[in-house]
């Protein structure tokens, strides 16, 4: 009993800490309504030509022009960024942000539920706005992070947050944005064929749910909120997220999606590059988990992945790099798209992998993704290359709003700092 009473004791203290934490560095600012206009910098507009000592304007969270000679509204807050880049925000392709606090506290972890067919879990509904981890992302360039449930065959519905704002419901961009699916491993043939069966026995009875309301919508027809969640799959309104790595899994995913008459979008894809062909004859969009994985199998070569976004760019695949899927490790992002262009990925097309290709894999590219006119004024304002691992982020912009640049790291380093400069005085 004293130690049960011991652990609730803990658990409360670690919730208190971080709720502490968020009041700190985390406060959301207003939106600005008046005109601003940033001068002299070096636009990167991702989906064109880069601009030297190019300007910005927007207003109301939405770029209003770009490019070199424009005119500046008599009443615009101009903002001088000679010297300075300025690269649209970054979106993390999947993660887990928000869902999990502290993994060895089960109080602040909600990723997952009980059971193999979840697909009316939400991830945004388990969303903390509060984490710790959304300010440390947020300041190192993402905008949106598309956050994942996990577990069981299907996991639930993702969604793409903001990682600015006071609650989950001000930080969603949209939701849902795909089903998740687990795809079964196929070493063991007899839990594999299990899987696959339960999968196919989940949307049959998803149809024939869909088919008996469509039939009688004049009159009450039992709800069954699995089944709800999974119309918009059916109707092809969004796609479904499938998790597969290893070759056999891809192509057998592909072919039951095929099937199934699905969108299909693939993830982790750690043999993509055997199966590359098909990948491109279906036309499939895909996403590449860590690029500094090692091999997992001895007659492998060591860049096995660090060389898959190159041969993928090669091949004409649409693909996004989304790196770790681990809050805490959101933002080593540029870092993996770095390391894939040390590996033969052009330094363009790296940097579409993390800002416009996401955007267009999860149809949000008709706002974010770019610099372009009427898209959201969510950029990054750094010192140097976005891919630089010197390069400092100095300012985050979402939506327009000027994001407050505080978070943990920053703290203890401000914390410190002060410390030991009274020491060495």
């Amino acid at each position: 009993m004293i130690s049960r009473r011991l652990y609730h004791l803990i658990s409360l203290l670690i919730l208190f800490f971080i709720i502490s934490f968020y009041k700190i560095y985390s406060q959301p600012h207003s939106a600005n309504n008046n005109y601003v206009a940033f001068t002299n910098g070096t636009v990167v507009t991702i989906s064109g030509e880069t601009i030297e000592e190019g300007t910005v304007v927007f207003k109301n969270g939405k770029i209003t022009a770009v490019g070199n000679d424009i005119e500046i509204p008599e009443d615009a807050n101009i903002i001088d960024i000679s010297g300075k880049y300025l690269y649209p925000a970054m979106i993390h392709s999947g993660s887990h942000l928000g869902l999990i606090e502290v993994s060895m506290v089960r109080e602040t972890v909600d990723v997952d539920e009980y059971g193999d067919i979840n697909p009316n879990v939400r991830a945004e509904v388990a969303f903390n706005p509060g984490s710790r981890h959304i300010p440390l992302a947020r300041d190192h360039g993402i905008a949106v992070a598309v956050v994942k449930p996990k577990g069981g065959l299907i996991s639930g519905m993702a969604a793409a947050m903001l990682t600015d704002g006071w609650t989950w419901e001000d930080m969603v961009y949209k939701a849902p944005l795909a089903m998740v699916i687990n795809w079964p491993s196929m070493n063991d043939v007899e839990k594999r064929n299990k899987a696959i069966n339960e999968l196919n026995e989940t949307f049959q009875k998803a149809r024939r749910y869909h088919i008996a309301k469509q039939a009688s919508e004049k009159h009450f027809h039992p709800v069954d909120i699995r089944w709800e969640a999974m119309i918009p799959v059916l109707e092809k309104e969004i796609p479904i997220i499938i998790n597969a790595s290893e070759y056999r899994q891809i192509q057998a995913a592909i072919k039951w999606a095929e099937k199934q008459n699905l969108r299909i979008i693939l993830s982790g894809v750690r043999d993509a590059d055997m199966v590359i062909n098909h990948l491109k004859d279906k036309d499939i969009p895909v996403i590449i988990n860590s690029v500094f994985s090692g091999p997992s199998r001895k007659w492998e070569s060591y860049d096995k992945t660090l060389s898959l976004p190159a041969k993928l760019n090669e091949a004409n695949i649409t693909f996004s790099i989304s790196g770790e899927t681990a809050a805490s490790d959101l933002l080593r992002l540029p870092n993996h798209a770095a390391a894939a262009v040390a590996f033969g990925l052009p330094e363009k097309e790296a940097l579409k992998s993390i800002t416009l290709y996401p955007a267009e894999i999860f149809g949000i590219d008709n706002k974010l993704g770019s610099i372009e006119e009427g898209k959201d004024a969510s950029f990054i304002i750094a010192n140097g290359n976005l891919l630089h691992i010197t390069t400092q982020i100095e300012q985050v912009y979402i939506k327009g709003i000027k994001t407050d640049m505080m978070n943990k790291h920053r703290l203890f380093y401000e914390k410190y700092r002060e410390k030991y400069n009274g020491i060495n005085k």
